[in-house]
């Protein structure tokens, strides 16, 4: 095994806060959703919380973009793959997420400082970071003031339609967060990606160990 240094602080930083901060807001908004059945904190106690919180998540994805937007970190989300490789390269790892990996078969997808996340992990992040995000992030700013929003709410259909899009995409996160701890938990040992998310650093087999396996193999 090697090490190589895949998470640099910045990321790391942005990560738990939206971490921490996503769960915090699922919790309130759930609150908020079933005023008076969960219990939890009074309702005041839940919009004032969820606000808050929901501002910090604003204010640490515009960290997340501008680190990205102003060093080579970008490429992570880009590899420069021709669309051809890029197809195959999906179609391998969804046969290993399909039944390969429960045939031992190892990993198709081999990261690196700029390529650690394999293409199925790099369309989706794409998806969440560029669209779903912002969204989440602009119809809850909407939310949070309506009389002040009030012409862009009725713009975009009225207070119902901002609000069902905020509650859907509230939805998909929450699923999100156990399918992401699920595949977090798929490195060489359950814990090896959560380290590296702390660390900073990745544990990958070098060229000559991998070698060594797979001529073994054959």
């Amino acid at each position: 095994m090697q090490k190589i240094y895949i998470n640099p602080l910045p990321v790391r930083i942005w990560h738990w806060i939206n971490a921490v901060g996503f769960v915090l807001l699922i919790v309130t908004g759930l609150q908020l959703r079933y005023v008076g059945q969960l219990g939890l904190m009074s309702f005041q106690a839940a919009v004032q919380w969820h606000n808050w919180i929901g501002f910090v998540v604003i204010a640490n994805f515009f960290i997340w973009l501008g680190f990205h937007l102003f060093t080579d970190k970008i490429k992570v989300y880009h590899p420069e793959l021709s669309p051809k490789k890029y197809y195959q390269q999906t179609f391998k790892q969804m046969q290993f997420y399909g039944y390969g990996i429960f045939r031992g078969e190892p990993n198709p997808h081999h990261a690196d400082a700029y390529r650690k996340f394999n293409p199925l992990q790099s369309m989706m992040y794409q998806i969440v970071m560029m669209i779903l995000v912002p969204v989440q992030c602009i119809t809850g700013v909407l939310l949070w003031d309506v009389t002040r929003f009030a012409p862009a709410v009725e713009m975009l259909g009225g207070v119902r339609v901002v609000d069902t899009v905020h509650v859907l995409i509230f939805i998909f996160f929450s699923s999100f967060i156990f399918i992401h701890v699920y595949l977090s938990s798929l490195g060489h040992t359950p814990s090896a990606h959560f380290k590296a998310m702390w660390t900073g650093y990745e544990e990958v087999e070098d060229s000559h160990e991998a070698g060594a396996q797979t001529t073994g193999k054959a």
